[in-house]
């Protein structure tokens, strides 16, 4: 049921996980949306709601390298069966629970299992395995462009849906829409047969040679930048547009859609790019022009205008380091055990990501604006863009025949 016998149809591939991906993220890049009508309701400050953030994003990536090792092992399709039910009880306990400790731990918990199994990490390994080498960067692009595809989707419709139904029936709604769709896109992603290789590498030889490799540490250090800032901007910008005074939130509605739509382009062009270049270049330059966008939106007099501007320049950089991250791990240490490391990688992402949403809310509770969260971010990308460029491409042979 959950595997064949021959390669599996790419196509087929790309546009299942394309769907798990578009749910995943889109749902998840919304949260923001709730966190003052949530904090209002029950009389938190913002700290509570990025708290609970925060711990998603952490516990996300903490679970990323089990899940990851589970889709290689007993395949994708069950992984995401799971975290498609995870995901929905999570939405459910944010909907329905009102004391401030369990609402953190319970969406921490089940929604950064639900991601684990659902988004990037997970779905990495199975496109890498059913991609052929010479399109396996190309493919990394298109998933990406179909998380980012979300983000613009969901946007509005989360948006609309706490408008027309309340906050608490939208997170209902949301729960259903993944259970409707994931479960039988999951059915379709069928593991392609073992490669035949020299190689037996167990999980733990897999572990130690990645954490022994420079490279492999110099990309979890850039990754977690890129959970820092994109993590920041996308749960903060909303309510620091609206402290700014742009107090109409279909502004920060169509930023983040946005967002999401420029990157379908900035994720897949990075993804053909990381085929013909190499791919610690071009991560080293969009950290750099991160810097750039960020620095030019905070300088500039702010408007509509100006949010569109940088939501445009920020998405076509947002989610372009992943193929190319992906690219690199695959291009090193093989397929064999993708999920897996991607997992490794992604969890330094999170920890970024749990950073700069924890601290946007920390820090504006004690401070009453974002401006020394913001400072840290324009640091953070320079420090990412140097950080890439040492990176070594070159995959490990492994005996006569390396994984690929």
């Amino acid at each position: 049921m959950f595997r064949t016998d021959r390669a599996p149809d790419l196509k087929t591939v790309l546009i299942a996980s394309g769907v798990v991906l578009t749910l995943a993220m889109g749902v998840r890049h919304g949260l923001g949306f709730w966190l003052q009508p949530i904090s209002q309701t029950h009389g938190w400050t913002r700290e509570t709601f990025s708290l609970a953030l925060a711990l998603q994003n952490l516990l996300w990536g903490a679970f990323g390298p089990f899940a990851g090792m589970a889709c290689d092992r007993i395949g994708t399709a069950r992984v995401i069966v799971l975290g498609a039910f995870l995901y929905a009880a999570g939405l459910l306990w944010m909907a329905l629970v009102s004391q401030p400790a369990l609402f953190v731990i319970g969406s921490g918990v089940l929604i950064g299992a639900a991601l684990a199994c659902t988004a990037f990490g997970a779905v990495s390994g199975i496109v890498g395995r059913s991609a052929p080498p010479e399109k396996r960067s190309w493919a990394f692009g298109i998933s990406s462009a179909a998380g980012s595809f979300g983000q613009f989707l969901m946007m509005p419709v989360e948006q609309q849906l706490i408008s027309i139904t309340g906050w608490q029936h939208a997170f209902f709604w949301l729960a259903g829409l993944v259970l409707l769709l994931m479960l039988p896109m999951a059915l379709r992603l069928k593991e392609p047969p073992p490669v035949a290789s020299t190689s037996d590498q167990s999980i733990g030889q897999a572990i130690r040679e990645a954490f022994g490799h420079r490279s492999f540490i110099l990309l979890l250090s850039g990754y977690f930048v890129c959970g820092f800032q994109v993590v920041f901007i996308g749960a903060h910008l909303p309510s620091y547009l609206k402290d700014k005074g742009i107090m109409n939130p279909n502004v920060a509605v169509l930023a983040l859609a946005l967002i999401g739509l420029f990157n379908i382009f900035g994720s897949y062009y990075a993804g053909k790019l990381g085929g013909m270049l190499p791919k610690r270049y071009l991560l080293a330059a969009i950290y750099g022009l991160r810097t750039v966008v960020i620095g030019l939106f905070l300088l500039a007099p702010l408007s509509s205008v100006s949010v569109y501007l940088f939501a445009a320049g920020m998405g076509l950089l947002w989610l372009s380091t992943v193929p190319l991250t992906n690219g690199i791990v695959a291009g090193i240490f093989g397929v064999k055990y993708l999920s897996m490391l991607s997992g490794f990688v992604f969890f330094s992402h999170q920890v970024g990501s749990f950073l700069g949403v924890w601290l946007g809310g920390w820090l504006f509770t004690r401070q009453g604006s974002y401006d020394t969260v913001w400072g840290i971010t324009l640091a953070l990308g320079v420090f990412a863009a140097l950080i890439n460029l040492p990176l070594r491409e070159q995959a490990i042979a492994r005996g006569p025949v390396a994984v690929r």
